[in-house]
């Protein structure tokens, strides 16, 4: 059985004043992940932005779930993708449950009471993400990479189709980030996510993602596992000797 597609882009520019991607065409299925690679400045967070809805296209058109993101209010959309950036300070005297909760924002009726459906996705969230012990403790008393695993329990609770993670490994030590990732892909295989994520250590990259972008000056593309061409293209894009790419397995 051939998995849906969730993210269709064609002829996408994006930027602000001038482009700093252009002419990308990018499809990705149910259950896949897409890494972003390239160095500080090329677009990568921007690009996030706008497969979200959050910043229009220059050009050309993001589809999430056959629809036209430019044509969905911002409240369709965020029931059609969700996207989390790097960590701001927020609110830390929130409890992880509380802000679990906040992701069912988009799906609340006019007086902002949330109903069963709502309880249950918080509940889902929760444990899909091991924090039920954890529900009660506020944000300032938990580690930090409990304290991401409840950022990503607020996206599920959201409930859509799309994810989109800025970095979402930075700043946890090497067992977090493993705990992090065993956690994404476990959800993606179970819940049927697409999976768009921006990250800097391309080994990790490589390994954690099905599909790698790599964003450059001179443009974007794709670079598979198997390229023999992988580390000069590589090299190329971050503006470094060849022997300067890690060794990619």
């Amino acid at each position: 059985m051939t998995a849906a597609t969730v993210l269709e882009a064609r002829d996408l520019a994006c930027g602000y004043d001038a482009p700093l991607v252009s002419g990308l065409d990018l499809t990705l299925s149910q259950g896949q992940a897409l890494a972003v690679v390239g160095p500080n400045g090329v677009g990568k967070t921007t690009l996030l932005r706008t497969l979200a809805g959050q910043l229009p296209p220059l050009t050309g058109t993001v589809h999430v779930g056959g629809a036209d993101l430019a044509r969905q209010s911002h409240l369709q959309r965020a029931k059609r993708v969700t996207i989390l950036l790097q960590e701001d300070p927020g609110d830390h005297s929130l409890t992880v449950r509380e802000l679990v909760e906040l992701g069912r924002t988009p799906h609340l009726g006019l007086w902002g009471r949330p109903g069963p459906e709502d309880l249950q996705a918080v509940e889902q969230a929760l444990q899909a993400c091991h924090l039920e012990e954890l529900a009660h403790r506020r944000l300032d008393r938990v580690s930090g990479g409990e304290r991401q695993r409840a950022r990503i329990a607020m996206t599920l609770a959201q409930q859509t189709a799309l994810l989109l993670l800025d970095e979402p490994a930075s700043h946890l030590d090497l067992r977090r980030r493993v705990e992090l990732f065993e956690l994404l892909t476990t959800l993606r295989r179970q819940r049927h996510l697409a999976l768009v994520m921006v990250l800097h250590d391309l080994p990790e990259a490589y390994q954690e993602a099905d599909r790698v972008l790599v964003l450059g000056q001179s443009g974007a593309a794709e670079v598979p596992a198997g390229d023999p061409e992988r580390r000069g293209k590589l090299a190329r894009a971050f503006e470094v000797p060849e022997e300067r790419i890690p060794g990619l397995g």
